[in-house]
């Protein structure tokens, strides 16, 4: 009966549509479900970067090279993916392939982002084993209870991530009531040698467990992490619509025993283990005229005060100032290897404010959307603004420009980076 009724408001539909004289032709296959799905999508990134010779950073990455004000790099993307319906049981994969021209040369990467087996043998119950994106957390810029995910980078939230190799489960079921919706999904994660080895602590067993609830409208996760790859952790999150337009989210996140490696201004490492506690507020409103405004606050309970970020920039100073005066880099060695770990992550300080405007076809311009980003470091009032213009009026083409500016002053965050500002082109084509 579902599918008549389905057929017949299809074919009402398709008839009053009809231009006079049209001729009618019906194929049932039109409105069949596929037992498969193929797509993906490729994808042209040129960017040019002006470059910032009095910066931390650039005296780091380029002491022995002089690539002059600005710096050129070719980025190619193709991301396949698939799947595969067949009774309870489901096969999906996401296949990422980057191929990157830069001052260092060429560079390529294939990485399987998710592939695994998905078993359904009733409505309520699911079971998926092998790699997938768990993609917890309520955040849009930040998820600090994702303690199973990879971390999103903030000028680019919406990017597919790589997954890890887990067995996971979800049992759902619904309610008449307050609570309408109930649904509890352990996962197992191993960490063995090639198996999940970035993840942390090889040779562990590591499971976690996410309890949903739809309760009075409210989404609510509580989340848990625990075994010995990393030390373990507690999270719950919300979102709430107060109105049809204008959302609620917070996450927060409790992590014992987190160990905090960072390095004073005459290179000493140190450590210090501690209990912390990271947390997430965000807004996200729609008005009238359809803009779109996204504003969240980031505590991140794991990251570097100012004064640790700034002995790091003035080790830098002193690693640079002894590459000019005995030619040896050991020290600027030394300094990189920390730039690309924890001081090299996506906004590793303490305190963080995200601001996203968009508007949607000003001025009746249709298919094209103009942005304007912000991240700002409360630590050190450093910033970076991005104006961008996305146009999708051509059929599966989507095209985006956008300029990344950083402004900060000296030991700041934003104003050390190797550059000031960075111009993109993104030309994506989806299939």
């Amino acid at each position: 009966m579902k599918k008549l009724f389905l057929s017949t408001l299809l074919l009402l539909f398709y008839l009053y549509s009809l231009a006079p004289g049209e001729e009618y032709k019906f194929e049932l296959s039109e409105i069949e479900k596929k037992p498969y799905h193929l797509g993906g999508y490729g994808e042209f990134r040129p960017v040019l970067s002006g470059l910032d010779p009095n910066a931390a950073l650039y005296k780091l990455k380029f002491y022995n090279r002089d690539e002059g004000r600005t710096i050129e790099e070719y980025n190619f993307r193709l991301q396949l993916e698939g799947s595969y319906e067949y009774g309870i049981a489901r096969i999906f994969g996401r296949v990422n392939g980057d191929l990157s021209h830069t001052y260092q040369g060429w560079s390529d990467e294939t990485s399987l982002y998710e592939g695994f087996l998905s078993l359904k043998p009733s409505n309520s119950f699911t079971l998926d084993m092998g790699k997938k994106t768990l993609k917890w957390g309520k955040g849009y810029a930040w998820n600090p209870v994702a303690f199973i995910d990879r971390p999103k980078d903030p000028d680019e939230p919406d990017l597919a991530l790589e997954g890890f190799w887990v067995l996971s489960a979800d049992w759902i079921r619904s309610f008449s009531g307050p609570l309408k919706t109930i649904s509890f999904t352990p996962v197992f994660l191993p960490v063995l040698t090639h198996v999940n080895d970035n993840f942390g602590t090889t040779e562990k067993a590591n499971v976690a467990a996410k309890l949903y609830l739809l309760l009075y409208d409210t989404d609510i996760d509580f989340i848990v992490f625990t075994g010995g790859s990393r030390t373990s952790r507690y999270g719950i999150d919300f979102s709430r619509n107060l109105t049809s337009n204008f959302e609620i989210h917070g996450e927060f996140a409790y992590i014992e025993e987190f160990q905090k490696r960072y390095i004073d201004s005459n290179g000493n490492i140190l450590s210090s283990t501690s209990d912390t506690v990271s947390y997430l507020l965000g807004v996200r409103y729609l008005s009238q005229r359809e803009t779109t405004y996204i504003l969240e606050y980031y505590r991140n309970g794991t990251g570097f005060t100012k004064d640790e970020f700034q002995d790091f920039y003035q080790f830098v100073g002193r690693a640079y100032n002894s590459y000019l005066t005995t030619g040896s880099d050991a020290l600027l060695g030394r300094a990189l290897n920390l730039s690309q770990g924890n001081y090299g992550r996506p906004n590793p300080m303490r305190d963080y404010l995200y601001l996203r405007i968009s508007q949607k076809e000003p001025f009746d311009i249709l298919y094209f959307t103009p942005s304007l980003t912000t991240i700002v470091n409360l630590n050190d009032s450093s910033f970076s603004i991005a104006p961008e213009v996305a146009y999708t009026g051509i059929t599966n083409l989507e095209l985006r420009l956008k300029a990344t500016f950083l402004i900060g002053g000296e030991e700041t965050e934003f104003g050390e980076k190797p550059n000031d500002y960075r111009i993109e082109l993104r030309a994506r084509y989806y299939f």
